[in-house]
């Protein structure tokens, strides 16, 4: 479907001169301090707050750091007395005395009101198809009226309590409501819900916020914002010096950060105690290769002194064992060894050689490699795992039956392997006869996992390519001419084809900031994705190494793209209003699009994918 004259009339809007909303916010300042009324009489705010009565419910909402946020919303006979009766409200709260609300530096004013409203049944809201009825975290809300009293879920409560799904928004909106009371379960809650007489809507806003003496109009809780060279080099730049600032003494990065509760806790391992939390060997290596990153831009030594701590970390996880009468290596942590946790040790082991000319870490590098060797069967198949504790005992897994490769399947780690090898051969030439050996058996693997790999395992592939790492692991083997094979290069241009295909551009979506971003099936929630865009680029690189102009303009368009849509993710000193830390998460690039997660890697996999981009945009090759 094309959207492009609603899509380009929600672009003009923010076009508009705010100038009267900005006045309006800093009345409602002054009334919050001294308690006196407000009167939108003298401001003209047609086209942009057009009140109506039974729809135009008005949220103010005060941010401070350190506090939690304090919201209040009304709907009254007119503009004026439901403004009024927020503020009212509002001071009445036992924490607002806590709040600086005299200083527009320090306490920051939202204003978001509901301009449309859908009907909508409960149980038939959608969330991958572009209906009306859908809802779309940060930029639809719900309201439900239960027992002739209203309840709203305001779009923007999906980004200020890091939500993006609807199952959550509805219960945050039960919330509010007698149900809570009548059971703990949430699925009970909406069976009550749907057997009570009520009436839903989806609801649509318009929000702005302070900043300082000026406001900004926001647009999922966040700003629209603009691609340029410049812009993406200083976000890669931060995402660099957020890593360096909390890396720890003994080499670890701060590997999880959530910016809305101020706190370490993993999601995807909440029950980890605070002095064990959870730590990932790969993505460490990840914060690695982003430092080596920064030091190429700048040729500042920080980067790489923050590196090195890096790698005499992971030097601490490695295990060894034999391999043809030789010193074998591998990563182990968390009870297991991943080839790629073998893999991105060798990557940034390489990167930090490449950099610097140390050859300290050359007997780890060599054990490393002859490790992944170890993994690759006469078949050419690259095993993911040489332990795993759910498979034979936890030992080392020397014969697999297929059962066993197949649950044990990645996508990502042979990739991660194939590409530590690849700098390996191209620049280490301090043992040849390892080197040749590695030319020799990366050529196998690659030719299984390009021609064979399909086949074998055709029912693990998705519509959206998940294989990065294998397209930079085939840009970095084209530097051999040996390498240069049509199966290779065609696997790369097909998966960034696709990649290209998969990706929303300006008018095919009813969100105006989702061009750029991936999708597995169109109307999917969108997907603002920095790791598979580094194979992309990467794909980029390829085809100006092979000198293939017209596919290179076209994939670095795709790029430029694709890394306007990753803006969204990073936190800067104007959307981080919501955070309780707002200092700390200055500077990171979180995950998702309303989600205040940050992790390392989701630092790592969009300032890389910037840092090359950027290389690219000057003309310059970033290795």
């Amino acid at each position: 479907m094309d959207y492009s004259v609603e899509n380009n009339k929600e672009r003009d809007y923010f076009k508009k001169d705010f100038s009267s909303i900005n006045i309006l916010l800093k009345k409602i300042r002054t009334a919050l301090v001294e308690g006196e009324k407000v009167s939108t009489s003298n401001l003209d705010l047609s086209g942009i707050i057009d009140y109506e009565k039974n729809l135009t419910f008005v949220y103010i909402t005060l941010f401070q750091e350190g506090l939690k946020p304090i919201r209040w919303g009304s709907n009254r006979s007119n503009l004026d007395e439901t403004i009024n009766r927020d503020i009212e409200k509002i001071r009445l709260y036992k924490t607002y005395s806590d709040f600086q609300v005299s200083n527009p530096d320090k306490c920051r004013i939202m204003i978001e009101y509901v301009t449309e409203q859908i009907p909508a049944e409960i149980d038939k809201i959608k969330y991958a198809t572009f209906v009306p009825a859908r809802f779309e975290p940060g930029v639809t809300g719900i309201k439900i009226v239960l027992q002739n009293t209203s309840y709203l879920y305001m779009p923007t409560d999906a980004w200020v309590n890091s939500q993006m799904d609807y199952k959550t928004a509805l219960n945050s909106l039960l919330r509010k409501t007698y149900i809570k009371n009548l059971t703990n379960k949430i699925s009970e809650r909406f069976a009550i819900l749907k057997k009570t007489p009520h009436q839903c809507y989806i609801i649509k806003s318009r929000t702005f916020i302070t900043y300082k003496d000026d406001i900004l109009p926001l647009y999922r809780g966040n700003l629209l914002y603009e691609y340029s060279p410049e812009a993406i080099r200083d976000i890669a730049m931060d995402g660099a010096d957020w890593t360096l600032k909390y890396q720890q003494e003994n080499g670890k990065y701060l590997y999880y950060y959530d910016a809305k509760e101020d706190n370490y806790v993993d999601h995807e391992h909440p029950t980890r105690p605070l002095d064990n939390l959870y730590y990932n060997d790969l993505r460490h290596c990840g914060g690695i290769v982003t430092l080596i990153r920064a030091y190429q831009l700048t040729k500042d030594r920080k980067y790489l002194e923050a590196a090195k701590k890096g790698l005499d970390y992971s030097v601490t996880l490695t295990k060894e064992h034999d391999y043809n009468g030789q010193k074998a290596g591998y990563i182990f942590c968390n009870r297991k060894a991943k080839l790629g946790g073998t893999g991105m040790i060798l990557v940034a082991m390489m990167k930090y050689r490449v950099e610097t000319g140390d050859k300290s870490y050359d007997e780890y590098i060599k054990m490393y490699a002859r490790h992944i060797l170890s993994r690759i069967y006469k078949t050419g198949e690259i095993m993911g795992y040489y332990i795993h504790p759910d498979f034979q005992n936890g030992q080392p897994l020397i014969n697999m039956s297929d059962e066993e490769r197949r649950a044990t399947f990645s996508f990502y780690y042979p990739g991660e392997a194939l590409l530590g090898l690849a700098l390996f051969a191209n620049y280490f030439k301090d043992d040849e006869q390892l080197r040749s050996e590695v030319i020799e058996k990366s050529e196998i693997a690659l030719d299984w996992i390009v021609d064979e790999r399909p086949k074998i395992y055709a029912d693990l592939f998705t519509a959206l390519p998940s294989d990065a790492w294998l397209m930079q692991a085939i840009e970095e083997w084209a530097t051999i001419p040996e390498f240069r094979k049509e199966n290779y290069i065609n696997f790369v241009f097909g998966d960034a084809e696709t990649m290209m295909k998969n990706m929303y551009k300006k008018d095919d979506s009813p969100f105006i900031d989702y061009e750029g971003s991936y999708y597995y099936n169109h109307g999917d929630h969108f997907y603002p994705d920095g790791s598979r865009s580094e194979g992309l680029v990467g794909a980029y690189y390829l085809a100006k190494k092979l000198g293939r102009e017209e596919i290179a303009d076209k994939i670095l368009k795709a790029c430029r793209l694709a890394a306007k849509s990753q803006m969204l993710l990073y936190n800067n000193e104007y959307n981080n209003y919501a955070h309780k830390n707002p200092q700390k998460s200055k500077g990171a690039i979180r995950f998702k699009a309303t989600r205040q997660w940050i992790r390392v890697d989701s630092i790592q996999h969009v300032a890389c994918f910037y840092f090359r981009l950027y290389f690219a945009e000057i003309g310059l090759e970033a290795k």
